[in-house]
């Protein structure tokens, strides 16, 4: 899944506003959870790559 982090949240977003709103059936429910893990773990990993990269810049100084 290639796309930027502030995509990410938008669609993670709305995904919780649908819940919230309870526009979701039971089947779209499970779809729409198991595409909000992918893009949390998304979010995660683009997080620590910043992380380790600004950590990389400290310890070079």
């Amino acid at each position: 899944m290639k796309m930027k982090y502030e995509e990410a949240v938008r669609q993670l977003e709305a995904i919780v506003e649908k819940m919230e709103q309870g526009e979701l059936d039971v089947d779209s429910m499970a779809d729409q959870l198991k595409q909000a893990q992918e893009l949390v773990k998304l979010c995660k990993q683009k997080l620590k790559h910043t992380d380790d990269a600004i950590q990389k810049l400290l310890a070079d100084q």
